[in-house]
């Protein structure tokens, strides 16, 4: 988890330092008052981007050429033996630097894989209404944590399949080496849809058992994993199969990259029957049994990063998905407008740290007397880390 926080000129916060950051951190304060750039800040740190739409140069503040944000980390097992800074950069040109532990690293790969998090917010919704790629970017997440081989095989996949597109959309083929590379990219999608199987299967008992926690009054909900062609064939079969549409209209109609997860309530698709609150709970349900089935997986838990839970969400259900994130032993982050929103939503004994926010200032509040500490003071944790250019 994380134990420190330096934020450099992200959106409206300027500088901003939080010490001995808590298992439950949340922020509130009023509407722009910077609450989503602290969660931007930390997603940075495991992304090297935001999680907003946009250009990057609306993430770093008017007037500034880059931000940058520090964080340390510590295995919450082994304590401060285990520390490990991190730094990521981004500059109006479109640079970005990482460091991971004092080195300079080239894969955001690894980067996802030091700090895996898990993001709730408005934009989440998208798993239940949008397009099948957001649904198939929340499945590949999750394999990509859990199975070690997926990564490499996923990017042998597309080579393939961006290769077999160019020949298909050339004039005359050259059916050789059309055929070279439809084989591999049969053999490469075979083993993803593998990948993805054996993790959806894993996936889908625990997205029951934990709806059935959030919401217990919203049965017949069902989650169903549909591969990208006719489940009767194989891979190769499918190819062949649509080989004539393929050359047609120059591009690959069948495959993985064709996946989808469908949620149905009854029968029914939950984005077309369902309230917004209770889509809600089920984008919460998928989020949260994602990060159980990935900290089982890696002995270690994700870092979740929740935007206004409150949203659309009464009081009651919102200690039901508080009860959750608790129950994971995970780290998190997360935004209200008013303090008592979220402040007593926790099992008894979690004391979580409270953090006010105000036009880009950042101000922890004491346990004891709720006094007020800037958190845009303390020591520099990763002076000369990562110099400013």
């Amino acid at each position: 988890m994380l134990t420190q926080l330096q934020i450099h000129h992200v959106r409206n916060l300027q500088q901003v330092t939080l010490q001995d950051l808590s298992r439950i951190n949340i922020f509130f304060g009023a509407n722009g008052s910077g609450k989503t750039s602290v969660l931007e800040s930390v997603h940075m740190l495991g992304m090297a981007r935001s999680f907003r739409q946009g250009a990057t140069r609306t993430l770093i503040q008017h007037g500034q050429r880059d931000c940058t944000v520090y964080g340390m980390t510590a295995d919450t097992g082994t304590g401060s033996a285990s520390r490990v800074p991190v730094a990521v950069q981004r500059t109006l040109t479109g640079e970005v630097q990482i460091k991971l532990g004092g080195q300079t690293i080239r894969s955001v790969a690894e980067l996802v894989e030091h700090l895996p998090l898990q993001v709730l917010n408005a934009a989440s919704f998208e798993l239940l209404t949008g397009a099948p790629a957001a649904r198939r970017q929340f499945l590949n997440w999750g394999v990509f944590h859990v199975e070690q081989r997926f990564f490499a095989e996923w990017q042998r996949f597309q080579r393939c399949l961006k290769q077999r597109n160019k020949l298909l959309r050339h004039g005359k083929l050259d059916h050789s080496e059309l055929s070279v590379w439809t084989r591999d990219l049969a053999k490469s999608g075979e083993r993803i849809h593998e990948f993805r199987l054996q993790y959806f299967e894993a996936l889908a008992p625990r997205f029951r058992t934990m709806m059935e926690q959030l919401s217990p009054s919203l049965g017949g909900l069902e989650l169903r994993y549909r591969k990208g062609w006719d489940r009767s064939l194989n891979f190769s079969e499918a190819l062949a199969a649509s080989v004539q549409a393929d050359t047609d209209q120059g591009y690959t109609h069948t495959g993985p990259q064709r996946a989808d997860i469908k949620v149905t309530a009854s029968g029914h698709s939950a984005a077309e029957t369902l309230s917004r609150g209770q889509q809600k709970l089920v984008v919460c349900g998928l989020k949260l049994a994602q990060g159980q089935l990935m900290s089982q997986k890696r002995q270690g838990s994700c870092v979740y990063l929740v935007d206004d839970l409150p949203a659309e969400l009464d009081a009651r259900h919102c200690g039901l998905v508080c009860d959750a994130l608790a129950g994971l032993q995970a780290q998190v982050f997360i935004t209200c407008v008013a303090k008592a929103d979220l402040e007593h939503m926790w099992p008894a004994g979690l004391k979580p740290a409270l953090f006010h926010v105000e036009r880009g200032a950042v101000v922890e509040l004491r346990e004891s007397e709720e006094t007020p500490v800037p958190g845009q003071e303390g020591p520099d944790l990763v002076t000369g880390f990562m110099p400013l250019p």
